[in-house]
Formats: structure tokens, C-alpha cells, sequence
């Protein structure tokens, strides 16, 4: 009996032993399935305003920020700091500059100072009566591609131009002609461009921070402001002026800029990304631009005390003609970059005026 159990378990392992041996054997060169690839981590990156909450700037900001936030699913957020929350105009340059901040807007009145070239959008009378027009000049590639080496030689890169509404002169009178200028003390912005302006005029361009014009206006420092109309609501600087006067002589121009540290060191998906939703924005904040403008007049003649005066041609043709003279004054700061940059203006303007 025992010697039959042997027999048939000796057999049961003879069997096991061939089913193993007919089986397929295994592939040594066989790799794993790769893990699946981690889901991207989200980033949080810092987008300082030269003004404060409600302005067309942050209008800008709030929606750039919505838009790439959905067009990246929810990886990339902003965080928006108005006017003064890290610092002035200047001070948030130069933490672009060091890499300290990621995005900020930057105006020319103040940046012309680093960057000469870009002072051309404080010169009078350069762009079109025509907002659609200017809109079309300022996104241009041709004319981003004149301002590139300029930005990245300061460590900045600049990502847009926007126009926020046709500058406006206040002050306790119509300011209709040269005479109404004379000793007229009118605050501006630091940029020698904008002070040979006024001087051009016969007034005397007083320089002082954004945020220290309304004590100005009330204790009497200066005598008038020019800034454009949403601005002009927003801050209170109606309360203390009779008058806004609208010659139309330029735009407030300002340029979204970024560190160029930081975008150099940004993947090309997520400077991709960073370009499209700019584009997509261009028609965009020109519309709101214009609705902000249009219905802060509104508020400021509802509340009554302020009278809103536009020039006629005849009038505004006495500025222009003034004018011309501080485009020399522009040249010999902004060299030949700034000359080629005036006439690329000048050129794109008739070309989009003529179709």
C-alpha cells in the first residue's frame, strides 16, 4: 500500500513538474508600466497695481487672473495688490527688477526714468483722436518688438499696453487756452517728458505722489491735476476742482511688465498661456476702459459742482502745435531706439487710420 502512495505521488509530481515546463517562460526583458505622472503642482504668483481697487487696472488684473486660472485648470493662481498694499510705483519696479515681484503694471510717467523709450506715450498729441485706432497701434507686434531690448535691459518684460481713458485737466477754471495754463501749478507724474510739456504750455508742472493729490488739491499745493476721468472719480479729486477740461492730447498709457528673471525661467507652457490670455484680453479691456470713463463722468456730473468742458479742434490745434517742440526734447533722452520707436507711432497710426 505505502508503495502505491509513492508510485502516485511520484507520478502527481512528474505532472506538476511538466505542466511547468510547458508553460511560456518569463520575458526577463519585460519593463513595468510606468507610474502615471504626478499631477502638476499649482503656483501662486504676485500682480502689484499702480492703483487701487475698482480702477481699470484691476479690472485687468481680477479678469487676467480669472482667465489663466481657468486655462491652466486651476494651477496657476494671482494674487493682486492695489495701489500701495507693497509699495510705490518705483518701489514695485524694482522688486520686478530683482525678481522680488512676478507682474506689475507700470506706467510710463514714472518708468521712463529706467527706460527713456518708453516715455513716448507721455509726448502729447502722438496717438489718434480714435480709441479703436490706438488700441490697434498699441498692440501691434511691431511696435512690442521696438520695446523688447529696452525692457530686458532694465530686467523687466514687457507683456502689454494699455490705454485707460483720454487724460483730463482739472483745476478751479476752464483751461481753454495758454494763457489759462500760465503759473498754473498742475501735478504730474515725475517724467521729464510730461514736466517739458506743461512747461510748453506756460504752466508750472509740480511732481507729487498719486496718493498725496487730494491734500494737495485741499491745502492749496497745487492748483489742478490731469489724470484720466475713472481716476479722477475714484480718488475724490472732483470734490476740489470746479472744472475738467478735455483737450484730448493723449491717452494714459500704461504697460504690463514681469520680472525677467522670473520669465526666463518660466516653462514655454506656461509663457504660452501667459500670451494667450493677454491677447484675448486686448478688445476686452478697451471696452471696460471706455465703460469705466464714461459712466464715472456720469457719477462725478450727478454729484454736481464740477462743469465737464471739451475744447474744439481750433482750440486743441494751439496745444498741438506747443507741443511739437518737446518731441525733440524726447529724442535726445531716448536716442535712436526712442526716434524709431516715435516714428513706428506715427506711421502705425495713419496706416490703421487709412483702412
Amino acid at each position: 500500500m505505502k508503495h502505491i502512495m509513492r508510485l502516485t505521488t511520484g507520478l502527481f509530481l512528474v505532472l506538476i513538474l511538466t505542466l511547468v515546463g510547458c508553460a511560456e517562460p518569463e520575458d526577463d526583458t519585460a519593463v513595468d508600466e510606468p507610474a502615471p505622472p504626478p499631477e502638476p503642482e499649482s503656483v501662486t504668483w504676485r500682480f502689484a497695481l499702480e492703483e487701487i481697487e475698482g480702477s481699470v487696472q484691476d479690472a485687468y488684473a481680477q479678469e487676467f487672473a480669472r482667465r489663466l486660472n481657468e486655462r491652466s485648470d486651476g494651477r496657476i493662481n494671482i494674487e493682486i495688490y492695489p495701489y500701495g498694499a507693497i509699495g510705490t510705483s518705483s518701489q514695485i519696479t524694482e522688486m520686478m527688477q530683482s525678481g522680488a515681484l512676478e507682474l506689475a503694471f507700470a506706467s510710463p510717467g514714472h518708468l521712463a526714468d529706467a527706460i527713456p523709450e518708453v516715455g513716448v506715450f507721455t509726448l502729447h498729441f502722438v496717438l489718434s483722436d480714435d480709441s479703436e485706432i490706438n488700441r490697434q497701434v498699441l498692440s501691434d507686434p511691431r511696435l512690442h518688438e521696438l520695446f523688447h531690448a529696452p525692457y530686458r535691459d532694465e530686467d523687466l518684460e514687457l507683456l502689454a499696453i494699455v490705454q485707460e481713458g483720454w487724460m483730463v485737466w482739472s483745476g478751479d477754471k476752464p483751461l481753454r487756452t495758454p494763457e489759462d495754463f500760465e503759473d498754473f501749478r498742475i501735478r504730474t507724474m515725475t517724467s521729464p517728458i510730461l514736466v517739458s510739456s506743461y512747461e510748453a504750455y506756460g504752466a508750472n508742472p509740480t511732481p507729487m505722489p498719486y496718493a498725496e493729490v487730494y491734500s494737495g488739491l485741499q491745502l492749496g499745493q497745487i492748483d489742478g491735476q490731469v489724470n484720466p476721468i475713472f481716476a479722477i472719480e475714484e480718488m475724490s479729486f472732483y470734490e476740489e476742482q470746479d472744472y475738467l477740461t478735455s483737450g484730448r492730447h493723449a491717452q494714459f498709457v500704461a504697460t504690463v511688465a514681469a520680472s525677467r528673471q522670473w520669465w526666463d525661467g518660466l516653462s514655454d507652457e506656461k509663457r504660452e498661456m501667459i500670451e494667450q490670455t493677454r491677447d484675448e484680453m486686448v478688445e476686452w479691456i478697451d471696452r471696460e476702459q471706455i465703460r469705466y470713463n464714461e459712466e464715472r463722468l456720469q457719477v462725478i456730473l450727478d454729484a454736481g459742482g464740477t462743469e465737464f468742458v471739451e475744447l474744439t479742434d481750433e482750440e486743441r490745434e494751439v496745444f498741438r502745435e506747443l507741443s511739437m517742440g518737446v518731441r525733440d526734447i524726447y529724442v535726445d533722452q531716448a536716442g535712436e531706439r526712442g526716434q524709431e520707436i516715435l516714428e513706428t507711432i506715427l506711421d502705425l497710426v495713419e496706416e490703421y487710420a487709412g483702412e
